[in-house]
């Protein structure tokens, strides 16, 4: 491979921005090469809709691969979950690198824990998935909340509580944790109250299908049970049908017997926003060596979550 310079395509947002440079340094050790980056301006981020309103899928997504099939770029980072579950042939998935914390995560006024938020507290969050879980534990748990859509990058929904106008925000621990700012978070949500959107917490780096030298460069930096996990993850979101503004949240996590890893189990979630109804399961399996077995893994939860009613839940499918 030459000297000259990668371009990597990103977002403008201080927390892409924040990422894509982290992915650069590392692509240039592995490389050898600088790496240049190119802003680029997504749909999402100058449309002012709540996501679930503009589609969710792709949103933030596919500006960057226009910029990648045109060889603007060289190669992109994207958020893994707002990737859409369907990978076009163009354009491979290079690498998928080790996971920050998955995590939901609380940002509150006077340093309060979800728990103990006083009666009517107002939580800001632009995602179904969230709305519907905290909606539900607080209903099985006798807590009163009101849920807050809302927009904006970290330091808009953080200034809702600076501002008093939010008693909380919900915000994903990775994306605090990349930007140095872990430390505002009041309280960290378990994956028990609060199952992620499939991905969270994972970056993807694509690139051009056919630039073989470029994806064995890049593929230094997969995690191969990152990429197991969000796999499985993902499939689940494809079977359920539903985009990333669906209410869905899942999980694959790897069980362990002391330092041998054993199994791999897939937790899943599907609820009305307002959290009065639920479809929540897990299967556990052997951990898949192959893409083919992880996407199995994502199949055979969603057939079970559907036999449930999962469906019903979802408000209007994506397709």
């Amino acid at each position: 491979m030459s000297t000259k310079a990668l371009r990597l395509g990103t977002r403008r947002s201080r927390l892409a921005m924040a990422q894509s440079g982290q992915v650069a340094d590392a692509v240039s050790q592995v490389t050898g090469r600088p790496v240049e980056l190119v802003e680029i301006t997504t749909y999402g981020d100058v449309s002012r809709e709540h996501l679930a309103q503009i589609g969710g899928t792709g949103v933030f997504v596919t500006a960057l691969r226009d910029a990648l099939l045109k060889g603007e770029v060289d190669f992109a980072v994207h958020s893994l979950k707002d990737l859409p579950t369907t990978q076009p042939g163009e354009l491979a998935l290079a690498a998928i690198p080790v996971r920050e914390d998955p995590r939901d995560v609380i940002v509150a006024r006077d340093a309060l824990k979800f728990t103990d938020l006083p009666r009517g507290a107002r939580i800001g969050t632009g995602s179904p998935r969230r709305m519907a879980q905290l909606n539900a534990y607080a209903r099985t748990h006798g807590l009163d909340i009101r849920t807050v859509p809302i927009r904006g990058n970290v330091d808009t929904r953080i200034g809702y509580v600076r501002d008093g106008e939010l008693d909380a925000v919900v915000l994903a621990a990775a994306g605090l944790s990349r930007i140095g700012r872990i430390d505002e978070v009041t309280d960290f949500l378990s994956v028990d109250t609060v199952l992620p959107a499939p991905g969270q917490g994972a970056l993807a780096i694509e690139c051009a299908a056919d630039d073989a030298d470029l994806i064995a460069a890049l593929g230094v930096l997969d995690d191969p049970f990152t990429r197991a996990a969000v796999t499985a993850e993902r499939s689940l979101l494809a079977a359920l049908e539903a985009g990333c503004s669906a209410p869905v949240g899942a999980l694959a996590d790897l069980l362990a017997d002391g330092q041998i890893v054993k199994e791999m189990r897939l937790r899943g979630v599907v609820g009305t926003p307002d959290g009065t109804r639920t479809v929540q399961m897990s299967t556990t399996g052997p951990v898949p060596g192959t893409h083919d077995q992880a996407t199995e893994l994502g199949r055979e939860l969603a057939t079970e979550m559907l036999a449930q009613g999962a469906a019903g839940l979802m408000g209007e499918r994506a397709h």
